[in-house]
């Protein structure tokens, strides 16, 4: 299940980038958004989204060496994004279609916590004593 979370984030963090640095015209009509200004910001958020969704071939690949990456780009990351689209609607008065990356950011962070809830590993506590002696003094 990782490993499935891991490929449609990452893909969904490549698409964006992609789309902020090539659609961004298509982006701003869509969302209805002016155009940032100075460009470079948008240019730096696509870069940013491309690095996390290439990022994210390391748990695809090895989902249980790389959880790190799963609680910090997923939880952390998408959950703190939702957040701030959701506050940003309701405080700044952004278009409410930005609540569309709100709904798909929060929606990919519930579903990485649940899988990484789901897959761990449950504690060996009788392995985690064996190291030790046993033995008491007398």
């Amino acid at each position: 299940m990782l490993s499935l979370v891991a490929a449609v984030s990452g893909v969904y963090d490549v698409a964006l980038g992609v789309l902020l640095l090539l659609g961004r015209d298509t982006l701003a009509r869509l969302f209805g958004t002016p155009l940032p200004v100075p460009p470079i910001h948008a240019d730096l958020n696509g870069v940013f989204l491309i690095a996390i969704g290439l990022g994210y071939a390391l748990p695809w690949r090895d989902p249980q060496r790389y959880r790190g990456y799963l609680w910090v780009m997923g939880p952390l990351l998408k959950g703190a994004g939702a957040a701030a689209f959701v506050v940003d609607c309701a405080v700044r008065r952004s278009p409410a279609a930005h609540l569309a990356f709100a709904a798909s950011d929060g929606t990919l962070a519930l579903v990485t916590l649940a899988a990484l809830l789901a897959s761990r590993a449950p504690r060996d506590h009788a392995g985690a004593s064996a190291g030790r002696s046993e033995s008491r003094p007398a």
